[in-house]
């Protein structure tokens, strides 16, 4: 049954928390009144004289206090994110409500926030949540993959954003804002080791270099010699080792009063284990039990599953994230019927180099001219297995590389009662997303090339009428040799197929924002921007080195010779050609689109300030996320067709108070979110394999919710930091296909990895012991109701409710020359899952990590 919540839940959620911290200021006078006036016995330090502080941020391009940002924003400085272990962008989940972090089989990362989000395999795809490193974009979750060290700041920046930052998102952004150089010398070393052999080291220098000239240098080193994942077939092998470096240079020059330059490289390298998945059930398709609709009887591909597959799935459930298997490394690497293996380890061998160019000049009458250049380079090989069983079900050879050239030009300034700015925005992205795969345990393409063997036997077993002979004899040809298939070939085709694309991708527009000071209490804020996406795409599934020539030329052109009527087959696939077919051309070949959209993406916000404490706002934002192509296997042009760009209509309200002496500070907000064109990965009915991947278009879908953050400041040695999102989403309307091919509705189905309520919680202690000496702590615990990771009718893709909890103590001087902890993250050992999919014959879950330790030590020079 689908699940569904009643509105009312949401409404009275968040207006009682709303009316309640209305309704706190005047609580918080009556309260703290008679401390307005301290005894003179009172020390400067006592509790009435606490308050807490503010974060500046950049959410509106300029430096401000977070309270003063008209929009739902969470923010965490340098010493919150150490102390709540946040060494990677995924681990922001562990602190922000509403923000999910899954990865798909191929390992590229997808983000949710507040439930909107895209769930595809692609390197080259770009996301909903966009993120930025020093205002710079990274448009692809994937170079997000290095540590995250030596950073200011973090903000995440919920809702559409389209009219400040480069690119649109429809979910929100995260900015990461990393530590520019200083003008005194400073260094730091940190050295950790834990469990499963981590050992972990990160450095910092900044040098004065002269009076206008600061440089800063730093790296982190993230390793582990041992895996968190056991094979459950072969118990003395295990997946999950680390080795990760990051590294980063920047250099500030002062040529003038009036101009800065801010220079940077960041980057990483990746050589860790891919993450091995955890067989939990056969696809429909080959499930034998299965009673496929419409047939009343099993799917044809159920008697080619590999002997002993349905036995290992059922005997072997996983009961631990530890527990996991994929196929052994001899049978992988092994030739076969003159097809080569894969020998390279299960790992990745990825690089990311980024430079950024940051300009700014202030003219004499005090406007800003503001430069932004940013260059990334990404590249990626890698070997996966998504097998989840001992057996060669589907293994992949990773190849991509993308490289992303941004230019940002804006002009500042204000007036008694404005701030502006004005600019221009251009983007351009080259990318190749390839991957190979390799299948000799897979039903399905068992099945294909078995069939194929037996059209050259006899045509009417398959269910052919008896003139299908005379076709078959024609095809069954190599177009190389002339001369028929061997039984041996037709048996062994189909091993190993590739899959690619080549895009190329602009972005241009020019966009305008205003703060109009209205009055002194209300403000207003109002932005547009004008953008123009255009993607050029040439892809296709393909040949490689003959394996895929015998099935194809056989089995594929007599097949769609018969069901389209042709009056001749498709020309023959020539090896390593493109095997998608189009059948407007009645061929073989590559798939090309050229996809040009624009939009007009833009915000207005009412900022209301009934004191100096005390921020109200209701907001109207439209946002985009520009069109998107899938690479996957294509047997048909179809497949590959562009989903178009999707857009999201954004209602807002909420209030930003520090109440009780400004010991407490909460924000709370109401969002609702009309959704149209939102894209998904879904099914292609193929006449051949029955269902195939492909993106579309979801025409009507909405979202809404309440969101609240609290930090408060207990006494002078204790803080709590506490957040909630209560969510509904739902698809309003979607007819699509199902896993068979068939058609269904969607409509009522929630979005995927968008649980209806989220919470977090984090308790930091930090007290002197002497006049020497300090002591530190956290507990911080994230906790989440079920959700779905695809069909919500099907349990198998049920993500269960969960929490972890993580924790540190530390030893520190007074100083902050040094500094010794412990610490250990999801501290119960909870068994969560991040991630469930299906591909092939099973379906595989991917979960968190189970509990890891350890200490650190730090020293400042």
């Amino acid at each position: 049954m689908k699940r569904q919540k009643p509105f009312s839940r949401i409404v009275f959620g968040g207006a009682s928390a709303l009316a309640i911290t209305l309704a706190a200021p005047a609580l918080a006078q009556e309260t703290t009144a008679p401390e307005a006036a301290p005894a003179a016995t009172e020390s400067p330090s006592s509790e009435s004289d606490l308050k807490l502080g503010s974060i500046t941020v950049t959410a509106n391009r300029r430096e401000e206090s977070a309270q003063d940002v008209p929009m739902a924003i969470q923010a965490f400085g340098e010493d919150t994110l150490s102390q709540l272990q946040i060494n990677s962008v995924e681990d922001l989940s562990s602190v922000v409500p509403g923000f999910n972090v899954s990865q798909s089989y191929q390992g590229v990362p997808t983000y949710t926030l507040r439930g909107i989000g895209f769930n595809t395999i692609n390197l080259s795809a770009t996301s909903t949540v966009g993120t930025y490193v020093d205002e710079v974009a990274y448009p692809y979750p994937f170079m997000n993959s290095g540590p995250v060290f030596d950073v200011s700041r973090v903000e995440v920046l919920k809702g559409p954003q389209g009219t400040l930052f480069g690119r649109n998102t429809t979910a929100g952004l995260i900015n990461v804002v990393t530590n520019k150089p200083v003008d005194e010398f400073q260094a730091s070393a940190k050295a950790e080791v834990g469990n499963y052999d981590t050992w972990n080291l990160e450095g910092m220098v900044n040098l004065p270099v002269s009076d206008t000239i600061q440089a800063r240098f730093a790296v982190r080193s993230e390793n582990s010699d041992e895996g968190w994942q056991r094979s459950i077939s072969r118990p003395d092998e295990d997946r999950g080792t680390v080795e990760k470096l990051g590294f980063r240079a920047a250099v500030a020059l002062q040529p003038s009063d009036k101009l800065d330059v801010n220079l940077s490289y960041n980057g990483w390298i990746n050589k860790s284990d891919t993450i091995a998945g955890q067989g939990i059930g056969l696809t429909p398709s080959t499930d034998p039990t299965f009673i496929v609709p419409g047939t009343n009887g099993p799917s044809t591909t159920s008697g080619f599953n590999a002997p002993g597959l349905v036995d290992y799935i059922q005997n072997n459930q996983p009961t631990s994230a530890e527990d996991a298997d994929w196929v052994p490394y001899n049978i992988r690497a092994a030739t076969i019927g003159g097809v080569p293996g894969m020998t390279d380890d299960n790992k990745e061998d990825a690089s990311f180099h980024a430079f950024r160019a940051g300009i700014n000049y202030t003219f004499d009458n005090d406007l800003t001219l503001v430069s932004l250049t940013g260059y990334n380079k990404l590249e990626r090989e890698a070997i996966l297995d998504f097998s989840g069983a001992p057996y060669q079900i589907l293994n992949q050879d990773i190849d991509g590389e993308i490289t992303s050239f941004s230019q940002e030009l804006r002009l500042e300034g204000q007036t008694d009662r404005a701030n502006w700015l004005v600019g221009a925005y251009y983007g351009k992205d080259e990318t190749t997303d390839t991957n190979r795969t390799m299948l000799r345990d897979n039903a399905n393409s068992n099945f294909i090339s078995t069939a194929a063997y037996l059209l050259t036997v006899d045509p009417t077993a398959l269910g052919f009428p008896p003139e299908t002979a005379g076709l078959v004899a024609l095809v069954n040809r190599d177009p190389e040799t002339g001369q028929p298939y061997t039984a041996a070939e037709l048996l062994n085709s189909f091993q190993t197929y590739r899959d690619s694309g080549d895009f190329e991708t602009t972005t241009q527009s020019i966009f305008a924002n205003v703060d109009w000071e209205l009055t002194p209490e209300f403000s207003l804020t109002t932005g547009v921007r004008y953008t123009e996406d255009e993607q050029q795409y040439v892809g296709c599934s393909a040949d490689v080195n003959g394996s895929m020539q015998p099935n194809v030329n056989v089995f594929n052109r007599v097949f769609f010779t018969g069901i389209y009527g042709l009056s001749a087959p498709p020309p023959a696939l020539l090896e390593n050609g493109c095997n998608t077919y189009d059948l407007t051309t009645n061929t073989f070949g590559p798939v090309e689109s050229d996809t040009k959209e624009d939009n007009v993406s833009w915000r207005i916000a009412g900022n209301w300030t009934p004191s100096d404490n005390m921020l109200l706002f209701a907001s109207v934002t439209q946002g985009y996320k520009s069109a998107s192509t899938p690479v996957n296997a294509a047997s048909k042009s179809e497949q590959n067709a562009p989903a178009t760009q999707e857009s999201l209509l954004a209602y807002e309200a909420g209030v930003k108070a520090q109440l009780f002496n400004q010991r407490l500070q909460t924000n709370a907000s109401v969002f609702f979110y009309d959704y149209e064109d939102k894209q998904v990965a879904s099914f292609f009915p193929d006449p051949i394999y029955r269902a195939l991947s492909r993106l579309q278009n979801v025409p009507k879908s909405e979202a809404y919710g309440f969101e609240t953050e609290v930090t408060w400041l207990i006494n002078e040695n204790l803080t709590a930091m506490g957040g909630l999102t209560l969510l509904q989403t739902e698809i309003k309307e979607f007819d699509t296909s199902d896993s068979f091919g068939l058609p269904t509705s969607r409509a009522g189905d929630p979005f995927l990895y968008s649980p209806e309520t989220s919470a977090s919680l984090a308790l930091l202690y930090d007290r002197p012991l002497n006049e020497t000496y300090g002591m530190r702590s956290t507990l911080s615990g994230r906790w989440q109701s079920d959700s779905t990771a695809g069909d919500p009718n099907d349990p198998f893709y049920d993500i269960d409710s969960y929490g972890t909890l993580n924790g540190s103590i530390s030893l520190y001087t007074l100083n902050d020359s040094w500094e010794l902890s412990l610490w250990g993250q999801n501290l119960t050992d909870e068994y969560y899952i991040t991630q469930v999919t299906s591909n092939a014959n099973v379906v595989l879950r991917y979960a968190g990590k189970p509990r890891t330790y350890g200490a650190s030590l730090s020293y400042r020079f």
